[in-house]
Formats: structure tokens, C-alpha cells, sequence
């Protein structure tokens, strides 16, 4: 049995949620939330509320053992974009991309 969380529309870009979900697949809940903790980058502390969702997923629907707990699958998705201009010299306009993302992780229960 597995459990999953979605947390979309997140105004992070993709590139740099990727780089904090790489540290934590295939580590336990335990290792995967120490590594959140420590890691000094703005995605962790969404990527830590989606993975806690996830195991109160697991614990409540499925009664799963939290101690037991793996993630086996954590990506992220591209959401839309936003376009946004911003003004610069002489009367013109750039376009400001700011990108959001679709964070998904995947709990099981760790075969013994």
C-alpha cells in the first residue's frame, strides 16, 4: 500500500524543487525529514509539509507503521507559468516569467 501528497500551483520553480526532492528519494520519513531540516533552501520547507501530509496520509486512510515509512517516488512537476512584464528604459517591456511547480511524494511501507 502506498499514500501520496499533491501540493500544486507552488510559486517556486521547477529546476530548484528538484534539487532539494533528489536528496530525499528512496530514504526513509526519518532520514527524509532530517535532510529537509537541515538543508538550507526555501524548497525544503515545502517539500517537508508535503511529505509530512503524506505520512498522515498513510497513517490515517492505509494504518500504516510510520517507523516503517519509505519514499519511493518524489517529483516535481512544471505548473503554468505566470507572465508578468516590468517596465525598462525608453517605453519598453520585459517579460518576467515566474514559474510555479506540481510537488508530488509517495510514501510505502518498507518490504522486510
Amino acid at each position: 500500500m502506498e499514500a501520496r501528497a499533491v501540493a500544486r500551483y507552488i510559486r517556486i520553480s521547477p529546476r530548484r524543487a528538484r534539487q532539494v526532492i533528489d536528496l530525499i528519494r528512496g530514504k526513509t520519513v526519518r532520514e527524509a525529514e532530517a535532510i529537509l531540516w537541515a538543508t538550507p533552501k526555501r524548497a525544503s520547507s515545502i517539500i517537508a509539509k508535503v511529505l509530512k501530509s503524506a505520512v498522515a496520509n498513510a497513517e490515517h486512510n492505509y494504518n500504516l507503521d510510520r517507523d516503517k515509512l519509505v519514499v519511493t517516488k518524489a517529483y516535481v512537476d512544471e505548473g503554468p507559468t505566470w507572465k508578468r512584464y516590468r517596465p525598462r528604459a525608453l517605453g519598453r517591456a520585459d517579460l518576467r516569467r515566474k514559474r510555479t511547480s506540481h510537488i508530488t511524494v509517495v510514501v510505502a511501507e518498507k518490504e522486510d
